[in-house]
């Protein structure tokens, strides 16, 4: 199956915007005081608020990831299609 180059675009488009806004909502998880036990950042034992959240955004990256890898295969496949 070979994509179109928008439906490529849109891939890597979200797979781009899925590493534009997932790492900056770590930070603010991490600065939470619902993240740390004594409710000061990166004191005391992590909660488990952080840790379903840590696990949400690196399942979502995973994710962004494989969908940008695949907008660039396709990108690339209809490239070669076009130029057969």
């Amino acid at each position: 199956m070979v994509l179109s180059r928008a439906w490529a675009v849109f891939l890597v488009g979200v797979g781009v915007w899925t590493w534009v806004i997932w790492p900056r909502f770590a930070v603010a998880i991490w600065q939470d005081p619902r993240s740390w036990e004594s409710g000061r950042v990166a004191d005391g034992d992590a909660t488990s608020f952080l840790w379903v959240h840590a696990l949400l955004i690196l399942a979502s990256l995973a994710i962004g990831t494989a969908v940008g890898v695949l907008g660039v295969r396709a990108w690339l496949a209809a490239r070669r299609g076009r130029a057969s």
